[in-house]
């Protein structure tokens, strides 16, 4: 779904050019008459689909200020375009210390227009992300950062913030690439631990003649090579939580100790006279049927009845499909930007093909594909001939990308996945997208549009310049669905003011 716009401005003539303007650039716009209609419709249930407000500085009911200044107290990271006639130094730099991303003098130009809402767009992406990587080096990671919208994840959610509460020991149960160290982290950022140290150990990756240094620490001299003091992963952690990752994967005689260390809370590094104590909440996360290993000998059955105290299980993303949208737009983003590439988005035939994969390697999996499609895509919007392993695998004829510079912007407008970048508000194809001519009555409402957008609304100047009476371009507007009651309304100052003069 393309990024939603909304438009603020008591003027119905601006509303419906800035509309124009706005959707052919791919984007859903949304419009409200003034400053009370736009914070209720902001505060409403669909407030979270808006990514950007263009906000007119001067109207009746609530100006714009008055709305920033409500804005930046309930949804302070939410971009804000001022677009006003009123365009003085002063005026500017009260919108920018009220809060505004960026200020505009009408008549601004189309292009300008998107422009602005693209590098502020950019700007909130990078934004996030670089809050959700300061907030995972603090420690601080909450469910809020996680990009889960399905029912699926939403139950993983809301299980992981009642656990959070307490210190029970959590068993994090999924296949690999499903993100449960992400959810893990979630857990310490929920709870009082967070900020704290978080520790994680892939217990499947520690050399076996190693995990009881790594894990549990070891004095200087305890064996060869042991050449100074070593903290083990308990140590460090302490206060914080350590993340047990592929806990299977332990062997028997370390899982006797590790049982020994979660029971007493104290830990013997190699090579110490007694045992130091710590604090460690335990989060453990497996791929495996621990419940099956146990019954084959290979797990403990104490450490197991220890560990699965309060499971969680991470459904792989193919039984959550309704998260691959997101993913794929935040994957897309993220990289579009680290690569330098003007990639925006998906074609909905390459977003259907993703949505119907199986994933078997998870979210993983689809990050690192999103990653070479972008390194590897010249185009705008990442097609299927950009992800021929899927393709291939799904089955799906992977055709060349289109080269037509016209079918890539019809494209750009069908995306489903991410805002498209814009075309020139003044370039007007002459054949539609099925190769034929456009009807004289399509072309003649583009040929009016684009002038009422070029010379700002000023009626006379836009009859005058197509070489067509005022009576004949109001009716031609209320045929195209702008009242010319509307027209007239903005002309009487202009007129009375003639008169005056």
């Amino acid at each position: 779904m393309a990024q939603t716009i909304l438009i603020v401005d008591d003027d119905p003539v601006q509303r419906r050019l800035l509309e124009a303007a706005i959707s052919r650039s791919g984007m859903t716009v949304v419009t409200a008459p003034g400053g009370g209609p736009a914070l209720d419709l902001i505060n409403g249930p669909k407030g979270e689909q808006i990514a950007l407000v263009l906000l007119d500085l001067i109207m009746p009911d609530i100006d714009g200020l008055e709305v920033l200044s409500k804005l930046r107290v309930s949804h302070p990271d939410l971009p804000v375009i001022v677009l006003t006639a009123k365009g003085g130094i002063d005026s500017a730099v009260e919108a920018m210390r009220a809060g505004a991303n960026d200020f505009l003098v009408k008549p601004a130009s189309p292009e300008r227009i998107a422009v602005s809402i693209r590098n502020q767009l950019k700007i909130g992406t990078l934004s996030g992300e670089i809050t959700r990587l300061k907030k995972k080096t603090d420690n601080r990671l909450t469910f809020d950062d996680l990009i889960a919208k399905s029912d699926e994840m939403r139950q993983v959610a809301r299980l992981g913030v009642r656990a959070a509460q307490s210190t029970i020991p959590i068993l994090i149960e999924g296949e690999s690439g499903v993100g449960k160290e992400l959810v893990a982290r979630a857990i310490q950022g929920s709870s009082d631990r967070s900020g704290r140290p978080f520790v994680a150990v892939n217990c499947g990756a520690i050399p076996e003649n190693l995990i009881e240094s790594i894990l549990f620490g070891h004095e200087k001299g305890a064996f060869t090579g042991a050449s100074e003091r070593h903290l083990g992963k308990f140590q460090e952690a302490d206060g914080g939580t350590l993340f047990l990752d592929e806990i299977g994967e332990l062997r028997l005689d370390m899982q006797v100790k590790l049982l020994r260390a979660l029971q007493e809370g104290e830990v013997d590094p190699v090579g110490a006279k007694r045992p130091v104590k710590v604090d460690v909440r335990i989060i453990s996360a497996t791929n495996r049927d621990l419940a099956e290993l146990t019954k084959e000998g290979r797990f403990r059955e104490d450490l197991f009845y220890r560990l699965n105290v309060f499971p969680i299980f991470v459904p792989s993303l193919r039984e959550r499909k309704d998260d691959i949208p997101a993913l794929a737009r935040h994957f897309i983003t993220r990289f579009a930007v680290e690569e330098h590439k003007p990639v925006a988005g998906l074609t909905p035939e390459a977003a259907d093909l993703l949505e119907r994969y199986s994933w078997p390697g998870n979210v993983r999996q689809l990050e690192n594909t999103i990653f070479r499609a972008v390194v590897l895509c010249d185009g705008s919007l990442l097609d299927i001939c950009d992800f021929p392993q899927i393709a291939s695998a799904m089955g799906v004829e992977s055709r060349p990308r289109r080269a037509s510079a016209v079918a890539d912007a019809q494209a750009i407008q069908a995306a489903t996945f991410a805002p498209a970048l814009p075309q020139s508000p003044y370039a007007m194809s002459m054949t539609g997208p099925d190769g034929h001519m456009r009807r004289m009555e399509d072309m003649e409402s583009e040929i009016i549009r684009t002038a009422i957008a070029r010379y700002d609304g000023h009626m006379s100047e836009v009859a005058r310049r197509l070489g067509i009476g005022r009576s004949t371009l109001y009716r031609k507007l209320k045929e195209f669905g702008l009242e010319p009651e509307e027209a007239q309304e903005e002309e009487k100052p202009q007129s009375e003011a003639r008169k005056v003069g």
